[in-house]
């Protein structure tokens, strides 16, 4: 009986992850011209105006640099997959599931939390909060376990992370 359960589920979910493996990048500005407005809750403004945002120009920097230097990187920290991961979106994965509006240079933007976008985007699609879910959108019960993913120990400029401090610089919520 539990086997019969378990190739069920592999034949159900399998073509899920696939679709949902499949889902390409969009980008900031696709995201923004529907997040930007004060009944969407200003989205767009308050990812601007994080360090989320400014993320990938931090590798840019020499310090950036000295810094995966010394971690024993041979390359510059902005070509480097150890610190792309944390500081950007998109850098993993295959350049035909990158949009023309999408730039990895937006550091960590909406599809980073949110899953690539190409098939939840449509107003029609995120009007239906089930079937944005179901076409890729990724939603949280617990915001922070995410966020913990890249706010720890394992970064090199590691400060204690204070999850509700820096939550409230950067939660987005839709007002109701």
């Amino acid at each position: 009986m539990f086997a019969r359960f378990i190739v069920t589920a592999a034949f159900v979910l399998a073509p899920l992850a696939f679709s949902l493996a499949q889902n390409s990048f969009v980008g900031v500005k696709t995201c923004g011209m529907c997040h930007k407005s004060e009944k969407a809750g200003q989205q767009l403004s308050i990812w601007e105006n994080s360090k989320h945002a400014k993320a990938y120009e931090v590798l840019l920097t020499d310090e950036a640099n000295k810094i995966a230097s010394e971690k024993g990187f041979t390359t510059k920290a902005a070509e480097t997959p150890e610190c792309l991961k944390c500081h950007t979106s998109g850098s993993d994965v295959d350049a035909s599931l990158l949009g023309a509006k999408f730039s990895i240079e937006q550091g960590v933007q909406c599809e980073t939390c949110h899953g690539a976008g190409s098939e939840y985007k449509s107003k029609k699609v995120m009007e239906d909060k089930e079937l944005a879910v179901k076409n890729g959108l990724m939603l949280y019960e617990n915001i922070q376990d995410l966020c913990i993913t890249c706010h720890n120990a394992e970064s090199p400029t590691a400060t204690e992370f204070n999850f509700a401090e820096s939550w409230e610089k950067i939660k987005h919520s839709k007002p109701e």
